[in-house]
């Protein structure tokens, strides 16, 4: 009764109840492709970081979500509800990794830092209400990408750290999850609380478990009296997202993931212009230069390649030695960190690859294809192949029919 009531008035608050306007338009070709969810534990909300029809065509040519509610309160099915979608990518909570398999994933229209239209947060609740009565989700348990999601080591951040993207932060702050209908929410991280990951964004970690963590976000939500914070200038509706680095910030601390994306653009102070994929030294970027994200929930590749006179250690920091690391050299074949000491590791020649969080399944054979070494992950974007005499290569750029004998899998372990 105390829901039903709660529902209720919130509805009230939102400009009255909402009945669900469920499309098909964007179902994805890929949703015959995935397996089907053993367990569903979790329901991971986002928001899309571009805005509506770019970002429907995405979710539905890659399978990234099951769902997707529009500004006007439509709610577009992408995937399945009973299928793995793609949509939480490098992701833990309380020790358990890859949180596709155990979730369903809604993707909101609309950015981090703004907030949703009153029909949104209508729909929204609807629909979360709706998928918590057929998979007995509990409210603590419907939490936002920005809370599960975490970064493996890079050069910047030598261990495992939460805070990789801000993807529907607000969805933690109670006076949101008051308007979802939600009671529970987490109050603190039991990854960085069990030292499996560190804090890599302080300010993410205030919204997410501050007891009144609305209050840092940079806009007021429906029926709210306006605070301080503003809506930044950088968030003006429709068109790429556009960033200055200002002093002491790297290009991940604006960029996040994509920082090496090839849709991320980044304007030196003189003028030249480069994209993500093609920088090569990163402490390039100076203070003024401005960074472009035409898909601001875009990431950028996992795969990272030593370059002449590096050390491993400036890449992935502690993460050298891990039982998950993995070196793929140039000249073809592969080896486990695990396997490297000081000596190895400083000689691994320039342009080997390496992958940080990955498990390694295979070989190809003709009884045992790509789909039963990693049922749930074998076209995921970031799951790479290495077949005899190739480089190293993602799913997307694979031909399934035609993998060859002797290939290997790299996926997230």
């Amino acid at each position: 009764m105390r829901r039903l009531a709660l529902a209720l008035l919130v509805a009230l608050a939102c400009g009255g109840l909402h009945a669900l306007t469920y499309s098909n338009a964007y179902v994805s070709p890929r949703n015959g492709e995935r397996a089907r969810r053993a367990a569903t534990t979790f329901i991971i909300l986002h928001t899309t970081e571009g805005e509506a029809k770019p970002s429907l065509r995405k979710l539905s040519k890659n399978g990234e979500a099951h769902y997707c509610v529009d500004r006007d309160g439509t709610v577009y099915r992408i995937v399945d509800r009973s299928r793995v979608a793609y949509h939480c990518g490098v992701s833990m909570w309380r020790g358990r990794r890859n949180l596709d398999d155990v979730s369903v994933g809604i993707e909101v229209v609309g950015y981090h830092d703004r907030a949703l239209t009153r029909a949104q947060y209508a729909a929204l609740r609807e629909l979360v209400l709706t998928l918590q009565k057929i998979y007995g989700v509990k409210d603590a348990n419907v939490m936002p990408h920005a809370q599960v999601a975490y970064g493996t080591p890079n050069r910047w951040h030598p261990r495992s750290h939460r805070g990789r993207k801000r993807c529907g932060m607000g969805y933690a702050t109670p006076a949101v999850r008051k308007l979802l209908g939600l009671d529970e929410r987490w109050l603190a991280d039991p990854d960085v609380k069990a030292r499996r990951l560190v804090v890599g964004d302080a300010y993410l970690a205030q919204v997410l478990y501050d007891k009144r963590g609305e209050r840092l976000l940079p806009y007021k939500l429906p029926g709210a009296a306006a605070g301080k914070a503003k809506t930044p200038a950088r968030a003006a509706a429709g068109g790429p997202r556009v960033y200055t680095i200002a002093k002491g910030q790297t290009a991940w601390d604006v960029a996040r993931d994509a920082y090496n994306a090839a849709g991320t653009l980044y304007v030196f102070p003189d003028g030249r212009r480069v994209t993500g994929d093609r920088v090569r030294d990163w402490e390039s970027l100076t203070v003024g230069t401005r960074v472009i994200l035409g898909d601001a929930d875009a990431a950028g590749s996992p795969v990272q390649t030593l370059a002449k006179g590096m050390h491993p250690r400036r890449l992935i920091g502690e993460a050298v030695f891990a039982p998950d690391t993995w070196y793929i050299r140039p000249t073809g074949g592969y080896v486990r960190g695990t396997a490297l000491n000081e000596k190895t590791l400083a000689a691994l020649p320039p342009g080997t690859k390496i992958l940080v969080g990955y498990a390694v399944g295979g070989p190809v054979t003709s009884r045992r294809l790509p789909a039963q070494i990693c049922p749930t992950q074998w076209d995921a974007p970031d799951t790479f192949y290495l077949m005899p005499g190739k480089p190293l290569l993602p799913s997307g750029e694979i031909d399934m029919r035609r993998v060859p004998a002797g290939t290997v899998v790299f996926y997230r372990d």
